[in-house]
C-alpha cells in the first residue's frame, strides 16, 4: 500500500446542526506516502452535500506545498459555520503530518 491515514481534530461552534452529533470536527485524510498528495478526505459535518463538498476542495492537493495554499481554498470557497473548526482541524492533521515527515 502506497498510501497512509491521518485525522485531525477541532471544536464546532455552537448552534451548528453537527453539534447535535458531535462536540468537534474531524477531518480524516487518506495521502499518498511519497508525495503528500490527499487521495481522499472525509470530515464530520452533518451533511453529505456538506462532507462531499470538503472532500472535493482537498481532493488533490499535496500537504508538500504547505498548508496557506489550501487553508485559502477553503477560505474561499466554504462559507458555512464550520469553516474556523475545518481549518483548525486542518491545521492539525498537518501538523500530523509534519510528526510523520520528521520520523522518515
Amino acid at each position: 500500500m502506497n498510501t497512509f491515514f491521518l485525522a485531525g481534530h477541532a471544536k464546532l461552534p455552537q448552534g451548528m446542526a453537527a453539534r447535535n452529533l458531535y462536540d468537534s470536527i474531524t477531518i480524516t485524510l487518506e495521502l499518498d506516502q511519497k508525495y503528500g498528495v490527499i487521495i481522499d478526505a472525509s470530515c464530520t459535518l452533518a451533511t453529505e452535500h456538506g462532507r462531499e463538498f470538503i472532500r472535493q476542495l482537498l481532493r488533490g492537493y499535496s500537504l508538500n506545498d504547505g498548508l496557506e495554499p489550501l487553508i485559502q481554498r477553503v477560505k474561499d470557497h466554504y462559507k458555512g459555520k464550520a469553516g474556523q473548526a475545518i481549518l483548525a482541524a486542518l491545521k492539525d492533521v498537518h501538523t500530523q503530518y509534519e510528526m510523520v515527515l520528521s520520523m522518515k
